[in-house]
């Protein structure tokens, strides 16, 4: 099938930062997806909090799992508009590498820590990720991505306007168009983030016993799809109780769950199932319209366009803006995920603070790093990488290790 004018096309590809023979079997893009899912950083990824903490049950989503539900609902989108599924694919899998352990509670507390220092900033953290942190290749560090790629994790939330100090070092040698628009697949990818993140922590939310059902009656988009479900369940036969009782059917009862009865768990994902439909349905029609309007005939001409071409329309914007309203103040700021958040902002200060001012204390490795770099700052950036590689249970086992002597380092 013949692509858009405006997608981006493999040939020409501006090519990668260190050269490579192209892959006989494979175009640029799905070389640039395969080496992200190969990547430890994308590995990594399954033991790092979505808004539930890992161990808070086994269930709920990840980064790993919200990832890919990124990816899935990005790729359809492409589809539909007829752009390259593998470039989507690929930033929609790497647009969370550089999240730290504990979610936004990590970014947070390692923002404010590294404030001094040059700041942090999970999307930055993103491409050092894929472009210095990774250490698999015997000919250069990173993956070695396209310049399509990079440029699409780099702004795909639009444009960079004040990049921090890592990321406007970087552009100036690796020049990136900080400040234009990113390609279409690169801005399809920041919307199916926005909706698989409204979906699960909406579905995450019911199933940890933090929302009811009925709390959703009068969220918009929300509380019209819950009625269209309980109205379709009201003409289906009963259903049994999943054999496993607690859990969902097919899955054990996980720990932090509450029991449902059958048919509450099928509302709930049907639910879910219709409110992502309508965001999706509506960012391909509005932006189909958008694309109408300004009719580019390249990649280029979506990224100089005045406005982003990948959007809600105005009424399901609102709507949307509503949904991450009524999560922030009934699920995010829940007193029992601010507790969470809480000690999970005092593990990642107290392990900024002690490695910071000791690097001696880093493993091997990333000791040699700290102790050979130019200055502070260049130090406390290693400390940095190390804290934002980690996963949940190794930065509690981490801060157990360097705070508590019953514990072996």
């Amino acid at each position: 099938m013949t692509t858009a004018p405006y997608a981006i096309h493999a040939r020409p590809t501006r090519g990668r930062l260190y050269s490579e023979p192209e892959s006989p079997t494979r175009s640029p893009w799905q070389r640039d997806r395969d080496r992200v899912v190969h990547s430890s950083g994308f590995r990594r990824l399954q033991y790092k909090t979505q808004v539930f903490i890992n161990h808070e049950g086994d269930f709920f989503r990840t980064r790993l799992t919200h990832s890919l539900e990124v990816a899935q609902i990005a790729r359809s989108m492409a589809r539909h508009l007829n752009v390259d599924e593998d470039i989507t694919e690929a930033i929609a899998l790497a647009h969370d590498l550089g999240h730290t352990p504990f979610g936004h509670a990590g970014e947070d507390a390692l923002a404010l820590a590294m404030a001094p220092w040059g700041g942090f900033s999970h999307n930055t953290q993103a491409l050092r990720q894929v472009t210095v942190l990774e250490r698999r290749y015997l000919q250069f560090d990173g993956l070695n991505l396209t310049w399509e790629t990079l440029e699409g994790l780099a702004k795909h939330n639009g444009p960079v306007d004040h990049p921090d100090g890592w990321l406007r070092d970087y552009n100036e040698a690796h020049p990136l168009e900080l400040d234009t628009f990113a390609s279409v697949e690169a801005q399809l990818a920041a919307l199916a983030d926005d909706i698989a993140y409204h979906g699960h922590d909406l579905d995450d939310g019911v199933k940890s016993g933090l929302l009811a059902l009925d709390d959703l009656a009068h969220v918009p988009i929300v509380g019209n799809a819950l009625k269209e479900a309980r109205s379709l369940a009201r003409h289906m036969p009963p259903r049994s109780a999943p054999h496993y009782g607690a859990g969902e059917t097919g899955e054990p009862p996980a720990e932090g769950s509450v029991a449902i009865p059958a048919m509450e768990q099928r509302l709930r994902h049907e639910t879910v199932r219709r409110v992502i439909n309508v965001l999706a349905t509506d960012v391909l029609t509005q932006t189909k319209r958008n694309l109408g309007k300004l009719d580019p005939r390249s990649a280029d001409d979506v990224r100089h366009a005045d406005r982003q071409m990948v959007a809600f329309s105005p009424k399901i914007a609102d709507a949307n803006a509503a949904i991450r309203e009524f999560l922030f103040a009934k699920l995010y700021r829940h007193w029992k995920v601010n507790r969470m958040t809480h000690k999970a902002k005092h593990v990642v200060a107290e392990l900024f603070a002690t490695l910071g001012s000791s690097p001696g204390l880093l493993p091997d490795g990333w000791r040699e790093q700290a102790l050979a770099a130019a200055d502070e700052a260049e130090r406390r950036r290693v400390v940095a990488d190390y804290l934002a590689s980690m996963t949940d249970r190794f930065a509690m086992e981490e801060h157990r290790r360097l705070t508590d002597l019953s514990v072996p380092g």
